[in-house]
Order: structure tokens, then C-alpha cells, then sequence
């Protein structure tokens, strides 16, 4: 998602929202374990990360309010 626009996110189905946000969550997951055992090569990575995952998670909640979700 890091080089997908906005516009493109809104795009998306449903289904193809809640798969992209499990791909963030397991990056930003990742990310966490690597920052614990203290190899990160960019800590801001998990604030980018955070930040696309709230995105994601209102687009998410749009499309539940609007009946959008099955």
C-alpha cells in the first residue's frame, strides 16, 4: 500500500480492503519483532504503517455503513 494512492484504496472491494489490511498488520508485525530484537533500518516505518492501517480500517467501516460489505 505504500505506493498506492488514496483514491485507488477507495477503489477497492470489500474483501480486497480486509486482505490489503491484513498485509499491513503482518508488515507492521514484522516490523515490531525486528525493532525488539534492535535491527530497523527506519523506525518512522511504524508510524507509515499505523497510519495505513487506520486508513484502511475507515475505508473498512464505510463500506460496512453503506451495506457495501457483502
Amino acid at each position: 500500500m505504500a505506493d498506492t494512492k488514496k483514491k485507488n484504496v477507495k477503489d477497492l472491494s470489500y474483501a480486497e480492503l480486509i486482505a490489503e489490511r491484513n498485509k499491513v498488520k503482518q508488515e507492521y508485525m514484522d516490523l515490531r519483532f525486528q525493532s525488539v530484537i534492535g535491527h530497523v533500518d527506519n523506525p518512522m516505518q511504524k508510524r507509515l504503517l499505523r497510519r495505513q492501517i487506520a486508513k484502511l480500517n475507515t475505508f473498512i467501516r464505510e463500506k460496512e455503513i453503506s451495506g457495501l460489505d457483502k
